[in-house]
């Protein structure tokens, strides 16, 4: 599991429609945003599957140390086979999924309560909502797309979004991106694929070439990779200029 930093970014979250609570196991730091509070419900289904994650970790201990996709048998829990199935897709470690695979399980436990629902787990959210919803990026304190630009959410479906970075977080990251923000269907897919392609920029050069990589991928909706003062973006994704 990753060490646990400081989530200051929180305060700049907004859904005024939505009643906010947070779930705290371990390392797993959960804000939600629902239609009511559901903390009990959530944090119930976060140590149910912070248990069988951990479970199956001391089973096969590849699984938390591998940088590369393994096998992950049918007998293991759904979390875990949802994050191999993630990291095989995008060839990465099965605990690059680790966030989004939790926020999947959490909504599918939630979703029945609260219709509207936005769950962010270290920076990396799943939206589920009738109406639109505005994503703020963030590609650190030097950078000048920092909360200027967002990606506009269409309502009526369900989004996983995720990003990885070579300079913030405590994430492991083999590339230098300032930020790269990918949009799924999945969040579980979202995560792993954040990880792969932020791993492939080491240099300006390889921003459009990930790009040309992200578009061949038919899973995800979007990508927006930023590296110093470049801006690359990718996909059927809607880009506004926050103020």
């Amino acid at each position: 599991m990753h060490r646990y930093v400081e989530r200051w970014y929180r305060k700049y979250m907004q859904a005024g429609d939505l009643v906010s609570f947070s779930v705290k196991v371990k390392e797993s730091d959960l804000f939600i945003f629902a239609e009511k509070d559901l903390k009990k419900e959530a944090e119930a289904c976060l140590l149910r599957e912070r248990r069988n994650l951990e479970a199956y970790i001391r089973y096969d201990p590849r699984f938390a140390e591998s940088l590369t996709p393994i096998p992950v048998p049918s007998f293991a829990p759904r979390i875990c086979r949802r994050m191999g199935w993630a990291a095989q897709e995008a060839g990465v470690g099965p605990m690059a999924a680790v966030a989004g695979a939790i926020n999947e399980a959490i909504a599918e436990e939630l979703l029945p309560f609260s219709p509207e629902l936005i769950i962010e787990n270290g920076g990396d959210l799943l939206v589920t909502s009738s109406r639109d919803r505005l994503v703020a990026v963030y590609a650190g304190e030097d950078s000048p797309f920092s909360f200027r630009i967002g990606i506009r959410l269409r309502g009526g479906s369900s989004w996983g979004v995720a990003t990885s970075s070579g300079k913030v977080g405590p994430s492991l990251s083999f590339g230098h991106a300032d930020a790269v923000v990918v949009v799924a269907k999945s969040a579980a897919l979202a995560d792993a694929w954040a990880t792969s392609l932020a791993n492939r920029v080491r240099k300006r050069e390889d921003v459009a070439s990930v790009l040309r990589l992200a578009r061949r991928i038919t899973s995800l909706e979007g990508v927006v990779v930023i590296f110093e003062d470049l801006l690359g973006v990718e996909g059927n994704i809607e880009l506004e200029k926050l103020t």
